[in-house]
């Protein structure tokens, strides 16, 4: 196998992983309306990140995990480029909700609960938006 067909086998396997996360992304994009919901509770949702990044009853490996995603989001590198119309920023929200999904989960209800600067409407719409029970650990 010469030089270029390795070149070019590994450049279609960088194309054909970017199609499939592509295509991930597009199918697990959210809908206008969790959009807007998402916008509603963002304030709050900001604060309880910042007092559960600062809790010490959180673990370590779940704080440091808002810090990969604060490089990841300030980082002009993406997995789907900005400029590609409403894809472009649904890997940023995706990844976000999975952070955020996993630090409260291993936050605990009761610390949820302890840290909502919100409505008790606000917390149900941040739990609907990442899929997380209203008892889960």
């Amino acid at each position: 196998m010469t030089w270029w067909q390795a070149t070019l086998i590994s450049i279609a396997a960088v194309l054909a992983i970017w199609l499939v996360l592509l295509l991930a992304v597009s199918l697990t994009s959210p809908d206008r309306g969790s959009l807007l919901d998402g916008v509603r509770v963002l304030p709050d949702t900001l604060r309880l990140v910042r007092r559960l990044a600062a809790d010490p009853t959180v673990p370590r490996s779940s704080r440091w995990w808002l810090w990969v995603l604060l490089v990841y989001l300030a980082s002009p590198i993406d997995l789907i480029p900005d400029f590609v119309p409403v894809l472009g920023y649904a890997d940023d929200l995706i990844l976000a909700s999975l952070v955020l999904r996993h630090l409260i989960r291993r936050a605990g209800p009761e610390s949820i609960q302890r840290h909502w600067s919100g409505t008790p409407e606000g917390l149900a719409t941040l739990r609907r938006l990442l899929r997380i029970d209203a008892g889960a650990p």
